[in-house]
């Protein structure tokens, strides 16, 4: 499992600011989806089945994204270019080795939905929002499993802040000798 704060600061957010989409409500929506669908971004390939990367994404629905979204819109391929080096349609595999260009779709296939995002602190909503436009009615992803998987996610990787100083940042792991 991914370390949640750093995966909101160093993938999230930079590639949410990259692709000029960050808000809070994409950051947690993109965290719930990558606890969800991969727990944490512990599997970067579906293990009986062809979704790849920590959100879990099908080639056809990444196919699809470019195909019929992307190509359409000069801005998000000029910013894709241009921020995530990808001035043409990159291989799916990319999703597994490439965790801001990963985010960056995740990130767009959300954002082909007319429906607003959910509240940011709103976990039904976007539990609602996750399951119908990621992982649809035909998905196996259940609330109560989903929903834990995003509080171990965020519980198990956040250190609780320093008493001597509750704002500290994060320390650094030591290093291996």
């Amino acid at each position: 499992m991914i370390n949640y704060a750093q995966f909101q600061e160093l993938i999230i957010s930079p590639s949410l600011s990259k692709l000029q989409l960050f808000s809070d409500s994409a950051a947690n929506l993109l965290a719930f989806t990558c606890a969800a669908e991969s727990r944490g971004g512990t599997y970067l390939k579906q293990i009986k089945g062809p979704a790849l990367g920590i959100y879990q994404m099908e080639p056809a629905t990444y196919n699809d994204i470019w195909r019929n979204y992307i190509f359409n819109r000069a801005d998000y391929m000029q910013i894709l270019g241009l921020n995530f080096n990808a001035f043409r349609m990159p291989e799916e595999d990319r999703m597994i080795y490439d965790l801001h260009y990963a985010t960056a779709m995740a990130r767009l296939h959300y954002r082909r939905v007319d429906k607003p995002l959910p509240h940011a602190n709103d976990l039904e909503g976007i539990w609602e929002y996750y399951k119908e436009f990621w992982n649809t009615h035909l998905g196996k992803a259940k609330k109560d499993k989903a929903i834990k998987a995003y509080k171990d996610f965020k519980q198990q990787n956040t250190p609780p802040p320093s008493k001597a100083n509750p704002k500290a940042p994060i320390s650094e792991p030591s290093p291996i000798l």
